[in-house]
Parts: C-alpha cells; structure tokens; sequence
C-alpha cells in the first residue's frame, strides 16, 4: 500500500475516533444518571486511546504497526437485536449501553463495507482491522449489556 493511501485510511480512522470521543463526552456531560454517565465518560477514554495508537501508527508502515493487529472476538450479535434508543439526560444505564453498542455496530459496518469496495489487497486488510478492533468494541459492550439487562439470570 502507498503511504499516502495508509495515512489518508488512518486520518480517517483517528477523525473517527475523535468524534467517538466528542460523542460520548456529550452524552455524558448530559447524563444525570452517575451510572450513565460514568459509562459514556470510559467509553470517551476509550476512544481517546484509541485515536493516540492509530496516531502512533502514522510514524510507522501499515507492516510495523501492531495496533491494527486483532484477535476476532466472538460476535454474540446482540446489537443486532437491539433498536438503537434516543439520548435522554435521563437515559437507563441498560439504553446506554445499547446506544454505545449500535454505535460501535455501525463503525464496524462502515468498516467491513469500506473493505468490502476496497479496490487493493493491502487496504482491504487494513480496514478488516479496522472493523475488527470496532467489533472487538462491540463485544465489550455486548458483554455488560447481557448482564446489566439480564441481571436476573445471574
């Protein structure tokens, strides 16, 4: 891949995150419920953290950047079943996890969708790993959504 074609992907990829991060900064800031807004607050940590590995990987090769090198998580496809809620300043910690969820679901749908038009090998791969770390993200979620809904099972 050219290097202009791999940093023009992850300046795509950072701008991204940066509006992942401005997101769930908003909606916690908007939260009343402290549940809530601790959740979205980590959420915008995430993606904070995220944004600084894929700048890490703008001072390397698409070859020597281990950041967009993950393991694929298991896909429970619970987002899926999900509609995506509307933000309130009184949202359900449940509805925020969803809401958190259908976002990464999309972000990763995105990701596979860009893969799947790309037209060389090497930018393809690297939007799979794109779409890999937002399912890995989605996982996450899934996982405290399944108990946080669920409690009762548990």
């Amino acid at each position: 891949m050219k290097t202009l074609e791999y940093k023009k992907i992850l300046d795509f990829a950072i701008i991204s995150e940066i509006q992942a991060n401005e997101y769930y900064l908003a909606i916690a800031k908007k939260a009343k419920d402290a549940s809530v807004k601790q959740l979205f607050t980590g959420l915008a940590a995430d993606e904070l953290a995220h944004r600084k590995s894929l700048e890490a990987c703008l001072k390397t090769t698409a070859e020597k950047c281990d950041m967009l090198v993950f393991a694929k998580p298991v896909d429970y496809k619970i987002s899926e079943t999900v509609k995506k809620p509307e933000i309130t300043a009184d949202m359900k910690f449940v509805d925020a996890i969803a809401l958190a969820m259908k976002n990464e679901q999309e972000a990763m749908d995105m990701y596979k969708a860009m893969a799947a038009s790309s037209q060389g090998a090497e930018q393809k791969k690297m939007f799979e790993s794109l779409a890999v770390m937002e399912e890995g993200h989605k996982a996450n979620l899934e996982n405290i959504y399944n108990n946080a809904a669920f409690a009762e099972v548990w």
